[in-house]
């Protein structure tokens, strides 16, 4: 069983196709990471809007806090895989700019895998970048549009994600009262640490919490490898089993993705006319968008699947075996 991810936006030129298609390069290099999403193809139809094939997974983390406890040596396990994942992101020079509850999902063998890499883009960008984000998750500094995402801010989603499995709501959030976009924007921009209330986890876990909500960047873990480790120290004072952190070796990390020049995403070698003559009929136009003052005229940059993948269809089995097997 796979699902198929159909865009809202579409491509309307080659350079916005060859960034689609660099993208998806590194989107399919990242995937033989165990906590990432895998992703069968990637390509564009004949309307132009790019649709991907991805591992089907039945469940997500926003699914689980919202309706249970999370033991908290699965949450900290959750948390040392994500990380890895991240960090192993990070190494390619990719963001994913919207790590949230809702993008770790679950497999059928309920191993919790990062998704929606289509909102991460290229780390060296420019000036006119869109920024993607989910407030209750995102850092002062992306809130306040000062910075369209950085490592240190993915350290931040990802510190507040894991919050977010451990209390049952966002860092910032007011447990049973009304919130106003206003008001999450202000104790977010404050960032002033509110304990998670688990008596079951040492003083030491919301101290790594913490320290990964700071509300300067700097003041942050440098990198999402040492919140990780920060959540494996946790484990081994709780006596628990270490979640390994799983990160590339040097001669794993695909460094062709990357123009060493600019930092840009290169070029796919797949054809664009290959691409476009291997689907089936335009798709239906569902879902919602998740972009914040996004340029539709700058889609040929390497921030394109940042601009679109927040609005995607799932579709059924039938269908996406078509695409996969049927060419």
């Amino acid at each position: 069983m796979v699902a198929v991810k159909v865009l809202l936006t579409r491509i309307h030129d080659d350079a916005a196709a060859r960034a689609f298609a660099a993208e998806a390069d590194v989107m399919a290099g990242l995937s033989s990471h165990p906590a990432i999403l895998t992703a069968y193809e990637a390509s564009v139809a004949p309307d132009g809007r790019p649709f991907l094939v991805m591992e089907y997974c039945p469940s997500s983390m926003a699914t689980r806090y919202r309706t249970e406890q999370i033991p908290i040596a699965e949450v900290l396990s959750i948390g040392v895989k994500v990380a890895g994942a991240v960090e192993s992101a990070h190494r390619v020079g990719m963001l994913h700019r919207d790590i949230k509850p809702s993008n770790i999902l679950v497999t059928s063998f309920g191993h919790p895998v990062l998704s929606d890499f289509g909102v991460a883009s290229a780390t060296v960008t420019g000036e006119d970048d869109m920024i993607a984000m989910s407030p209750p998750w995102s850092a002062p500094e992306v809130v306040d549009r000062r910075s369209s995402g950085t490592v240190a801010s993915e350290v931040w989603a990802l510190a507040a994600t894991i919050y977010t499995l451990a209390a049952q709501h966002a860092p910032f959030d007011v447990p049973g009262g009304r919130r106003s976009d206003e008001q999450l924007r202000g104790r977010i921009m404050r960032a002033k640490f509110v304990p998670t209330g688990r008596a079951d986890a040492p003083p030491a876990f919301d101290e790594a919490l913490a320290n990964g909500l700071r509300r300067l960047p700097d003041d942050r873990y440098s990198s999402a490898r040492k919140f990780g480790e920060a959540l494996q120290a946790v484990e081994r004072e709780m006596g628990l089993p270490v979640t390994a952190l799983e990160l590339p070796d040097d001669a794993w990390a695909p460094t062709d993705y990357v123009d060493g020049a600019s930092g840009a995403p290169v070029h796919s070698t797949v054809s664009i006319q290959t691409q476009r003559q291997r689907v089936l009929d335009p798709l239906p136009r569902t879902g919602t968008h998740s972009r914040t003052g996004a340029r539709r005229e700058r889609l040929g940059r390497g921030i394109v699947i940042g601009m679109i993948i927040g609005g995607a269809a799932v579709i059924g089995v039938a269908v996406a075996a078509y695409l996969v097997l049927g060419r």
